[in-house]
């Protein structure tokens, strides 16, 4: 494939493992297994079970006809808000511990920001009798409340993060810590594809599932092989990653990412990444960032706990700036609007995530006869209640 990864884990110039001494071990560890691992008949015969009968795989790709009218196109939604606990990420979580066990770890950490990474990881811990440690930023533990109690009734510990700006960034720093200090025991399950290489490499082949289903359901539900374009929202880019990546070497095939501005991409208060970010190593991995002229990571800002982060996994820097997928910024107020057009036309509430997805058919036209499938990553049940803050605070959604 012209956009995988190298032998030294960079995509181009982005990628890599920028890590401290103590934990290259591990990384060397799981570096030199992962692909052996994932590529055995007892893997997969365990992972695609679990994704059958746990997950509740394939997740359907569905026609969204009174969407479809009111953007004179053909959209097709990829239903992973109907997976067990209401995400993509389960794909990922059940991938990486199953390898996990396969490398003897006896204890999982994982970082979360809109908690749905973290109700996966805690899910399927639960499913594997693992002790299981989720650190999340303070803010978003009061923004994610749901998910939060999900996890504590799942029997995983939540360890708020107080520092920075209590949110993302900052409880992926602490898990790292955590890692850190208990090398010789403990799994790392990384939510996105970020973090030192293997880890984007291996996420994005967890989360192909959604592309390969993709490729099986299209011909059925369009007669046609390929989409024309693939949308997808952004922030570390775990399911953009999945949803492009059977079609990364097919040029015919667009692919659109959505970032979350916020306020506006200069506002100050953004996550729009390659709008303003530049190259650099953020989370062990050289990548887009953004940062101030010292080289200080810039706090983000977004409506949504799973995009406020100030950086795009090297896949996806790789991506943009060789002009293979196209990036559209997408603000609070856009977001909040895009997912409740979605709720009132068709019956499906999304994750604030997946809304900065839907509010690109906004920003870019497309013909009648083109076939555009989104990827609708997560539900919106654990939004609620910011959606309802937002209307009060800016006087109703519109």
């Amino acid at each position: 494939m012209k956009y995988e990864v190298d032998q030294h884990g960079f995509y181009g110039d982005f990628g890599g493992a920028f890590i401290p001494e103590i934990l290259f071990p591990n990384i060397r560890e799981l570096r030199d297994n992962y692909l052996g691992i994932m590529e055995s008949a007892s893997f997969q015969e365990e992972f695609n079970a679990l994704l059958k009968h746990y997950a509740g795989r394939p997740s359907p790709l569905y026609y969204a006809e009174r969407l479809s009218e009111r953007y004179g196109t053909r959209i097709y939604l990829k239903r992973e808000d109907l997976n067990h606990t209401g995400s993509h990420k389960l794909n990922n979580v059940i991938g990486q511990i199953l390898i996990a066990q396969r490398l003897g770890k006896k204890r999982i950490i994982a970082e979360t920001g809109a908690g749905q990474h973290g109700v996966a990881t805690a899910t399927v811990c639960a499913r594997m009798g693992l002790p299981c440690i989720v650190y999340m930023g303070e803010k978003d533990v009061e923004r994610q409340a749901p998910n939060v109690k999900r996890m504590h009734m799942l029997g995983a510990e939540v360890r708020p993060v107080l520092s920075g700006s209590r949110t993302l960034k900052d409880a992926t720093n602490e898990a790292i810590r955590d890692w850190i200090q208990h090398v010789d025991d403990t799994y790392y399950v990384i939510g996105s594809v970020v973090g030192p290489h293997p880890y984007p490499d291996m996420v994005a082949r967890l989360q192909a599932v959604i592309s390969a289903e993709m490729k099986e359901q299209l011909p059925a539900a369009t007669g046609r092989d390929y989409p024309d374009s693939i949308i997808a929202c952004v922030g570390g880019g775990s399911n953009a990653a999945g949803a492009y990546y059977h079609y990364l070497d097919h040029p015919g095939v667009a692919l659109i990412a959505a970032e979350a501005a916020g306020y506006g991409v200069h506002s100050g208060k953004t996550a729009a990444t390659s709008f303003i970010g530049s190259k650099g190593v953020l989370h062990a991995s050289m990548t887009l960032l953004m940062q101030d002229a010292d080289g200080q990571v810039t706090e983000p800002h977004s409506i949504s706990a799973g995009l406020d982060y100030p950086g795009i996994g090297p896949l996806h820097a790789h991506l943009i700036t060789t002009g293979r997928l196209k990036s559209f910024p997408v603000t609070d107020k856009e977001a909040v609007r895009a997912a409740y057009e979605l709720s009132r036309l068709e019956g499906i509430i999304p994750a604030l995530e997946t809304a900065h997805a839907l509010a690109v058919l906004e920003k870019h036209s497309f013909s009648p006869d083109e076939v555009v499938v989104i990827n609708l990553s997560g539900r919106g049940d654990k939004d609620l209640e910011t959606f309802s803050q937002f209307n009060e605070s800016n006087g109703g959604h519109g």
